[in-house]
C-alpha cells in the first residue's frame, strides 16, 4: 500500500511539473469538457459567499469572474493577500454526481475586469490542490496537446463537402461568415480541413480582400463551431458566384469533429479490406 501511495504521489508530482504553469481559458468548450457546474462555483471570504465562474483554470493558480458593484469591489479588495476558500464542482465524464472540491487559497489580487463594468477578477493561488482535480485538469491539457498536433495533421488534407461527407461529419449544411461591424451572411462550404475553408456565396456577394479577418460559424450535430479566419483568396466565378478561401485558426471543436470523421473513414476502409 505504501508503494502504491508513493507511486500516486510521484504521478501527481510529474503532472504538476509538466502542467503546473499552464492555464485553461474558461471558454464554453473548456467549461463543458471539464463539466464545470456553475451553480457550485463560489469563493468564501470570511462569512461572505461570492458566486463566480472560471476565467482561467490552472493546477496551481486560477482566475475567476464575479459580478460585483464598484462598492463591493472596493470592499473586498481589503482581503487581498488573505486566505479564502474556493468551492468548485467538476464532472468531465458525466458521472451521476460531480466531484466537489473545497480548496484553500491565497487571494493574490482582486481588480475590475478591463472593459467590463461591475465584473471583478479574483486571482487565487492554491495552498493545496486535490489530486483528483490535478488529474482532471492535466488530462484536459494533455488532450489539447494531442488536438493541436492533429490540427497540423488534418490541415494537410481538405475534402469536398459532399452530402455523404456532410452526413458523416454531422454537418447540417448551415454556415455563416461575419466581418467586423457586419451582419452574418450565409455561405455554402465547398471544401474543408482543420486549417482551410473554401466556400461559395451568391451572385452579387462582396469579394473580400486577402488578409481580411473574418469569423465563421458552422453548425454540426456535436458543436456549433466558431472559428476565426483570414481571407487568402477570393474571386468571381464565370457563373457569378463568389468563391472564397480562408485559412483557419485552431479550433478544438472542429479538430475533434474531423478526428471522429477520419477515425470512421479508417475503420470503414479496414472493414472493407478485411472482407476482401
Amino acid at each position: 500500500m505504501g508503494q502504491t501511495m508513493a507511486g500516486a504521489s510521484t504521478a501527481i508530482s510529474q503532472l504538476l511539473s509538466r502542467f503546473g504553469e499552464q492555464s485553461i481559458a474558461g471558454s464554453q468548450y473548456a467549461l463543458k469538457k471539464l463539466g464545470v457546474d456553475r451553480a457550485n462555483c463560489s469563493i468564501k471570504i470570511e462569512e461572505y459567499i461570492i458566486l463566480c465562474v472560471p476565467f482561467q483554470l490552472g493546477l496551481k493558480r486560477s482566475i475567476f469572474l464575479a459580478s460585483l458593484s464598484k462598492q463591493e469591489l472596493a470592499f473586498f479588495q481589503k482581503y487581498a493577500n488573505t486566505t479564502v476558500g474556493l468551492s468548485i464542482a467538476l464532472n468531465p465524464n458525466n458521472r451521476p454526481e460531480p466531484l466537489k472540491f473545497f480548496i484553500r487559497a491565497n487571494l493574490s489580487t482582486l481588480g475590475q475586469m478591463k472593459g467590463r463594468e461591475n465584473v471583478g477578477l479574483f486571482v487565487l493561488d492554491y495552498k493545496n490542490t486535490p489530486d483528483e482535480m490535478i488529474k482532471i485538469l492535466a488530462n484536459y491539457l494533455e488532450t489539447q496537446e494531442r488536438l493541436k498536433t492533429q490540427y497540423d495533421d488534418y490541415g494537410n488534407t481538405a475534402f469536398r463537402m459532399t452530402p455523404e461527407v456532410a452526413k458523416n461529419l454531422g454537418y447540417n449544411t448551415y454556415a455563416t461568415i461575419t466581418e467586423q461591424k457586419a451582419e452574418p451572411r450565409r455561405i455554402q462550404v465547398f471544401s474543408l480541413s482543420s486549417k482551410t475553408l473554401e466556400h461559395m456565396e451568391a451572385v452579387g456577394s462582396p469579394v473580400r480582400i486577402p488578409g481580411s479577418q473574418v469569423s465563421y460559424q458552422l453548425f454540426f450535430r456535436k458543436y456549433r463551431v466558431n472559428i476565426t479566419g483570414m481571407i487568402t483568396n477570393a474571386e468571381i466565378l464565370p457563373q457569378g458566384l463568389v468563391r472564397t478561401v480562408a485559412s483557419l485558426e485552431y479550433s478544438p471543436e472542429l479538430v475533434e469533429i474531423l478526428d471522429d470523421y477520419w477515425y470512421n473513414v479508417r475503420t470503414t476502409q479496414n472493414s472493407k479490406m478485411n472482407l476482401l
